[in-house]
């Protein structure tokens, strides 16, 4: 199974005596993806490294974040971790992957794909320096991130994926880099978090920012303690309810689609 991830907007700084060395990009996974990474790194750099008003409104930072300029700038020479350890955030925090055992860490490294507006997509165990650039950027030599990103990954995701399933549990902007398409699309569930309400006596459901990242974090958690390796999205939904979630939703309307699944949460 391959698990599609979201990054997150904070990132824990790669620096201090558990930082590793310099960024080698050639050793990252996806391989056939290192020309687009150098296209987009090289433009990042080169945006930050200028006029830094230009690069701010570019990169759609606040004044309190003008410092995330300077780190853009200097990526060649950064320190680096696991990229595991770089995203942080509430999904990152619940899924916990420096907690779980070794066995539950491997299916991490091999399964979890992160989605990113300068990488593409890494694997947890890639090294890579602290950034700052969304997949919803737009960079002035390549335009819109998602839009490029897009037929890079059509020619080289398929082939991660394999036979096995897809969880695609991206945002919507991290979504548009990638689509499962045909019969991949057939293994591939999206998943939407529910907030339950008893408001007046009669159920109410939202969906909530803080509710859907924690369940998703802690949800892949379970999946990787528990081992489970569902075949497919009929699979993945019978697999979640045996860990105590409850899931609805089920197959598209017509083939060719993913399958959409709601999982409802009353509390975190």
């Amino acid at each position: 199974m391959l698990v599609l991830l979201p990054p997150s907007e904070g990132k824990a700084a790669a620096v201090g005596s558990g930082a590793g060395a310099v960024l080698e990009a050639g050793a990252l996974s996806l391989p056939g993806l290192a020309g687009a990474r150098e296209t987009v790194l090289t433009e990042l750099v080169e945006l930050c490294s200028g006029d830094e008003d230009k690069a701010a409104e570019v990169l759609g930072l606040s004044p309190g974040l003008r410092g995330e300029i300077a780190k853009n700038a200097a990526l060649r020479t950064a320190g680096t971790r696991p990229a595991g350890e770089i995203y942080t955030g509430v999904l990152y925090d619940a899924l916990g992957l420096a907690s779980l055992d070794a066995a539950a860490r491997e299916r991490a490294e091999r399964s979890l794909l992160v989605f990113s507006g300068l990488w593409g997509a890494v694997r947890v165990g890639d090294a890579i320096p602290s950034y700052r650039c969304s997949m919803g950027v737009k960079l002035p030599g390549l335009g819109a991130l998602g839009t490029y990103w897009r037929g890079v990954m059509d020619d080289h995701l398929p082939q991660e994926a394999g036979d096995g399933m897809v969880l695609d549990l991206r945002s919507a902007a991290y979504a548009s880099a990638w689509k499962p398409k045909g019969a991949l699309a057939e293994r591939t569930a999206t998943v939407r978090v529910l907030q339950s309400k008893i408001v007046d006596g009669v159920e109410k459901r939202s969906v909530v920012s803080h509710f859907n990242k924690a369940t998703k974090g802690r949800l892949v958690r379970d999946l990787l303690t528990a081992g489970a390796e569902p075949a497919g999205p009929a699979e993945l939904a019978e697999a979640l309810r045996d860990l105590g979630y409850a899931v609805e939703g089920g197959a598209p309307a017509k083939g060719g689609k993913p399958w959409a699944l709601d999982v409802v949460v009353t509390e975190l």
